[in-house]
């Protein structure tokens, strides 16, 4: 079975002048006027593109902080890290849930 030429590729076999005659009409003046409104996948393509792209938010969100970590300790989390299967920043985030836990406060 032959796949379905795009759009491209069937402006693209056409000839040069049949390619100017099919664009011919975008050069007069105004053309977008001419134009209605967006069919609704349009409208819908558009507010997804619009969408922040990112990590989904978690919590209240995130917060990027720099900190100072020995390098023996910061090699010993990684390890374990890994062999948790968990990202370093969720490694820190258990345990400072653990060590407020501990302390008392309220998550």
């Amino acid at each position: 079975m032959k796949k379905a030429r795009s759009a491209y590729e069937e402006f693209m076999a056409m000839t040069p002048a049949e390619r100017d005659k099919a664009v011919a009409k975008f050069d007069e003046e105004f053309i977008a006027d001419t134009f209605g409104p967006p069919p609704p996948e349009a409208v819908a393509q558009m507010r997804r593109a619009r969408r922040k792209r990112g990590r989904p938010r978690v919590g209240r969100g995130a917060r990027v902080i720099s900190v100072s970590v020995e390098k023996g300790l910061l090699s010993r989390s990684d390890a374990l890290a890994r062999r948790l299967k968990v990202r370093r920043a969720a490694l820190i985030a258990r345990g400072l849930r653990a060590v407020l836990a501990a302390a008392g406060e309220e998550p």
